[in-house]
């Protein structure tokens, strides 16, 4: 009789654990929208939700360390004219975050340490260049103030955020509407999933399709997708009997996946979050009440389950934490913000170990909060590989805050179109005209003073 033997992982053991109820973010009106995003973002100082709010769309952003209830009137970011649909935070300025937004408009907004005082309605930068929605935001990992924003135009744009200009416009690409794009691990490369059941590898300067794949699942429903290790892709989506699957694929070869899983009969997206320090991916479905992770190597069957972790309350949005943000001394190796109608609740991933020491076997050097590359340079055609830090001894935020410079020169207003040089010139000509009508009104004046004068 031949006994199963069960494959050997440091991670068979992780198990997922909400924290209590007093490290919750309590009483917080979660937006309603119907919209496939993360509706949260999070780093070691700030966690960001998209809320409800009457009359043009808002979201929030608590220090860490603002736990329990939060009072109805706490200060919220404003400034869009309608329902906010994605927020991220910049990966190298813990300060600075991006939201896209139903009017059509993308915002930069720098958030003070500590919090908000007041609502904030002015953001640092706007850039215009979209003419539908924009639900999908991601900041380039390597390249300061690069920002790719997808909107419901079927339209992939590049910011130079600093100079508030769109400087890569991919309008041809995509037929139909952008279910997820992300970049790989140093930014040389988009990956992006559409309605129109093909999934695509971009070059991200020219705009060009390097590879794609058609149907990577043959449902209809949408379909995400993300570079895991070695360059190879995952997707989720859904069988043609609706069933959720998760397939893993090698870009040199798409004809066949390497691995294709059916999941279960759920009718929420599966949104992908991949860790590449471990190799887990966690797959958290909106509507879900359960976070699946999965080991990705690189023998078969590729993506091995490994467990699940289970609640009541279903998800309606999942933040996730960059390794920095983690508690390294108590084995963390992943940890989600989850959002439910009425607050945040964290959830921590960790493996069980017996010592206190750091794990080394677990946290190897990791992505750190520093570019590689400044946009110009970026754009120009320098790539940059990510810049590592050690957690040896727990991250350690630089006590000054970085500051965001905008290039205001450009443009006085700091908001941006994808035609600027064209607005410039019609800004000028408004201007001279205003002068104009100035001085034929002074001089107007003059002349009936002078009258008036004359017949005392």
């Amino acid at each position: 009789m031949s006994r199963k033997v069960v494959r050997s992982s440091k991670f068979r053991h992780v198990f997922g654990q909400a924290l209590k109820a007093d490290q919750c973010y309590d009483d917080i009106r979660i937006s309603q929208m119907t919209w496939d995003s993360n509706f949260c973002s999070v780093n070691p100082k700030f966690v960001a939700m998209i809320v409800d709010a009457s009359g043009g769309g808002a979201f929030m952003v608590l220090p860490m360390s603002k736990t329990g209830r939060i009072d109805m009137s706490y200060p919220t970011v404003c400034g869009h004219t309608g329902p906010v649909l994605d927020i991220e935070f910049c990966p190298h300025n813990d300060n600075i975050i991006a939201s896209g937004s139903e009017d059509c408009s993308v915002m930069i907004w720098e958030i003070p340490d500590g919090g908000l005082t007041s609502s904030l309605t002015e953001p640092v930068v706007k850039l215009e260049g979209h003419s539908k929605r924009v639900g999908i935001l991601s900041w380039h990992p390597t390249a300061h103030n690069v920002l790719l924003s997808a909107g419901c135009d079927n339209v992939l744009i590049l910011w130079n955020v600093a100079r508030g200009e769109a400087v890569v416009r991919m309008d041809t690409v995509h037929p139909d509407l952008i279910y997820s794009a992300c970049w790989n691990r140093d930014g040389s490369q988009i990956l992006t999933s559409c309605k129109d059941k093909t999934m695509r590898v971009l070059d991200p300067r020219k705009g060009t399709v390097l590879i794609e794949k058609e149907k990577p699942h043959d449902g209809s429903r949408p379909t995400r997708a993300v570079f895991v290790s070695d360059g190879k892709i995952l997707s989720t989506g859904f069988s043609r009997m609706s069933e959720r699957q998760v397939a893993l694929w090698d870009p040199n070869n798409l004809a066949e996946p390497l691995t294709l899983q059916e999941l279960d009969t759920s009718s929420g997206v599966l949104l992908p979050f991949f860790d590449p320090d471990t190799g887990i991916v966690y797959l958290c479905g909106k509507g879900d009440s359960s976070i699946r992770y999965f080991e990705v190597t690189d023998e078969a069957p590729y993506v091995h389950y490994l467990s699940m972790y289970g609640s009541k309350e279903s998800q309606k949005g999942m933040g996730y934490m960059p390794k920095r943000g983690l508690d390294v001394h108590k084995c963390e190796i992943a940890r989600f913000y989850k959002l439910h109608e009425r607050k945040c609740e964290p959830i921590v991933m960790t493996v069980p170990r017996k010592s206190d020491l750091f794990q080394d076997d677990l946290y190897p050097d990791t992505v750190g909060p520093e570019p590689s590359v400044e946009a110009d340079e970026w754009f120009k055609g320098k790539d940059g590989q990510p810049v590592l830090i050690s957690l040896k001894d727990g991250f350690v935020a630089p006590t000054k805050a970085k500051e965001f410079k905008v290039h205001k020169s450009l443009l006085k207003t700091s908001t941006a179109s994808a035609g600027s040089p064209q607005d410039n010139g019609g800004e000028v000509q408004s201007l001279r005209k205003e002068v104009k009508d100035l001085n034929a009104a002074v001089e107007e004046l003059t002349k009936r003073v002078k009258e008036l004068e004359s017949k005392q």
